[in-house]
């Protein structure tokens, strides 16, 4: 899997962790919404593009959210203060892939 670079600020070494986390691919078609935290109801931080692909540092759970992969509460920290909904990211799991978020 290709490595991007997603120019995400860092803070706290957050960024070393993104470096070394394995990377997963947001559904087709998609252009992912990223939000503060754990929900729908969260600030919009940006929206990817199509084809990303994002690094899972950790999971927690929030607001239930149906997408491409199914239904789950499940959202995944993509960098500091970044979640996107594990709805449309394709883990090969419908549980966690990562520790869970503090």
């Amino acid at each position: 899997m290709a490595v991007e670079n997603t120019g995400i600020a860092d803070i706290d070494g957050a960024e070393a962790v993104a470096a070394t986390a394995t990377r997963y691919p947001v559904a087709p078609g998609v252009r992912l919404k990223v939000r503060s935290g754990p929900g729908t109801h969260y600030q919009l931080v940006r929206t990817l593009p199509l084809g990303a692909s994002v690094p899972i540092t950790c999971q927690k759970p929030g607001e239930w959210v149906t997408g491409t992969y199914g239904t789950t509460n499940l959202w995944d920290s993509i960098g500091s203060g970044q979640y996107v909904s594990d709805s449309y990211v394709k883990t090969g799991s419908d549980g966690y892939v990562a520790p869970r978020c503090a």
